[in-house]
Order: C-alpha cells, then sequence, then structure tokens
C-alpha cells in the first residue's frame, strides 16, 4: 500500500497564483511536485484552502478553521502515515488581534486535535511536520491586499519560525522553516504568495525532509 502524506495548509498549498487571480496548474503546485519527486511509493493528498488559518473563526468567511476541519480531512483519508501543515500566513491578519506567540499556540491546539484522531493515523502512530510558511514580505502594506490584512501581518509571520519550533519541538511533530530552503521571493503583487519557483523549491526542499522522516522509521 502506498504512503499517504496529506498535505494541510492555506492558499499557497491550494495553488493561488496572484498573476492570474487563478491557480498554479498540476505541473507548477507544490503537491504535485513533491508526488513526482516520491514517486509512486507515496500517495499526496492536496488539501489547501485559501484563507485557512490554524484555529481561528473567520467573521467576514466561514468554514476556514482548520481546527474544525482537521477531524474529517484525516478521516477521509485514512490510512494517513504523515501529515503536513503549514498554516499561519492568515493568522497574522489584523482583525485576528493574534501575536506570533498567540498563533502558535492556535498550532498547538490543531496539532493536538489531529493526534487525538487517532483511527486516521495507520498503526494509531501519529506522524506530523510542522513547516513555517514563507515570511510576508512587507512592501504588502503599499498592495490593495493591506485593506483587509491589515498592520503588522509581515512582522508577526516573521516571528513564525521561533515559536513554531517549540512548539514542534513541544509536541513531538517534525519542523521545517521554508525560509531556509525557498529564496526565491514572494510574488510582486501581493508579496505573500510563492511564485512557481517558490512551490518548485518548497517541493524539492519537502522532498528530502520526507525520505530522512521515512528513513527514520524503517
Amino acid at each position: 500500500m502506498k504512503r499517504h502524506i496529506v498535505c494541510f495548509g492555506d492558499s499557497n498549498t491550494h495553488g493561488y497564483c496572484a498573476m492570474t487571480g487563478g491557480r498554479f496548474d498540476e505541473t507548477q503546485r507544490w503537491c504535485h511536485l513533491l508526488q513526482e519527486k516520491l514517486g509512486d511509493d507515496f500517495l499526496v493528498l492536496e488539501e489547501g484552502l485559501s484563507g485557512r488559518t490554524t484555529c481561528f473563526e473567520d467573521p467576514i468567511h466561514e468554514g476556514l478553521s482548520g481546527l474544525a476541519y482537521i477531524y474529517p480531512c484525516l478521516m477521509s483519508h485514512e490510512p494517513v502515515d504523515l501529515l503536513i501543515i503549514m498554516l499561519g500566513t492568515n493568522d497574522t491578519k489584523e482583525r485576528f488581534g493574534a501575536s506570533a506567540a498567540c498563533i502558535a499556540l492556535g498550532l498547538k491546539r490543531l496539532i493536538a486535535k489531529a493526534i487525538a484522531t487517532t483511527d486516521c493515523w495507520r498503526d494509531g502512530k501519529a506522524s506530523i511536520l510542522i513547516v513555517t510558511p514563507q515570511n510576508i514580505d512587507r512592501q504588502y502594506m503599499k498592495t490593495e491586499i493591506a485593506a483587509t490584512m491589515g498592520r503588522g501581518c509581515a512582522e508577526k509571520s516573521e516571528g513564525l519560525a521561533e515559536e513554531y519550533k517549540k512548539i514542534a519541538q513541544l509536541t513531538g511533530c517534525y519542523y521545517l522553516d521554508a525560509n531556509e530552503f525557498v529564496t526565491a521571493q514572494p510574488n510582486d503583487i501581493d508579496y505573500m504568495h510563492l511564485t512557481a519557483e517558490g512551490h518548485r523549491q518548497l517541493a524539492e526542499g519537502l522532498t528530502d525532509k520526507i525520505r530522512e522522516i521515512f528513513s527514520e522509521d524503517q
């Protein structure tokens, strides 16, 4: 049986393309590139939703709390061998009023619920990789999206790596900071979404980490 990897994220997992306002195609999105690199022994499952948060209910749009959706998501894809969580960008929105430390606590709640979904995990053993998303560039404030994102988003996103690493260690999760290997800058339209090159680099970095994780499990 193939090893099932669930990629749980927001618009950067869904594959939003700021240049077109649509979506990158399957040849460009990191989940599909990851599938190609890992090969036929793996099934990479794309679970990205634009606007998704770790645990915050958005007062403007419904259904965006990762905490509310993680149970049906995991159960629909069981047995799960690895869950990749890359969230936090939307949590920085000013309307949520959350610091980087509070966003990390939201991630901790999400992790706890994922671990507690015991029936989804192959052999009952949870395996989670936390990925800090690429930082928001401070230039986002000069774009139209600043009106809805609000102030301070870039600064909060810059603080996520340190906070997420602590949460990963506390909860026994694997950890990766996308900023350490995604060198392509975010697009110059909204300054927060991955470019095609960013998707490629993310897939490469994740491939190396996932191979390392599964080699440890053998």
